[in-house]
């Protein structure tokens, strides 16, 4: 039986999500390091590494100037601006990165999977296309777009490690509801959520 081979999938590291963005989750910025020293220092361990974006355009009523930080947020990681940037100290490690899917373009999106690479491949087919068995996750935020591609990932049949360390979440209460919403579907969480 061969091993599987793993991808490492990052999720939206992006100054917006980071202290001093726009929507900015406690712990971004401590995330984004711990992220980068896995990139560099344990790549060899991946078959491949990945990264999604929010890349938004024109997302409708996803932005709202009164949001209610559940179905609506503040204007955040804005095509071509600084906000939707990866978060510098990430950026190095992933600039040699296998492929980055954006996603959100004019509509809310949370999943990695709804993403596509500059030449439209979606996650799901590249991960497929590359031969991957299974995924790590982590990323910003837990509760939110972590949780929705960890799901989506076992939805479409890859085995799921959650790197909890390595993620930051927005509320305990959420961020809990997520861990255990993750681990019913059969992902495997390693760890302990960033303190924030």
């Amino acid at each position: 039986m061969r091993t599987p081979r793993t991808a490492l999938i990052v999720v939206d590291v992006q100054n917006d999500f980071c202290e001093g963005g726009s929507l900015a989750v406690a712990g971004g910025s401590a995330v984004a390091e711990g992220i980068a020293a896995l990139v560099t220092d344990h790549s060899e361990d991946y078959a491949a590494i990945v990264a999604t974006a929010d890349w938004h355009e024109d997302p409708g009523n996803h932005w709202a100037a009164e949001p209610d930080f559940r179905d609506t947020w503040p204007v955040h990681c804005a095509a071509g601006t600084p906000g939707a940037d990866f978060h510098p100290t990430v950026a190095a490690a992933l600039a040699g990165a296998d492929a980055v899917f954006r996603k959100g373009r004019d509509r809310a999106a949370y999943s990695g999977f709804e993403g596509y690479a500059v030449d439209g491949t979606s996650l799901g087919s590249w991960l497929r296309d590359h031969d991957i068995d299974a995924v790590d996750v982590v990323g910003i935020a837990t509760d939110h777009c972590v949780r929705a591609t960890a799901l989506e990932a076992r939805a479409a049949g890859f085995a799921v490690r959650v790197l909890l360390p390595l993620t930051a979440g927005v509320a305990p209460e959420t961020t809990e509801r997520a861990i255990a919403q993750m681990i019913e579907v059969g992902a495997e969480v390693v760890g302990a959520v960033h303190p924030g």
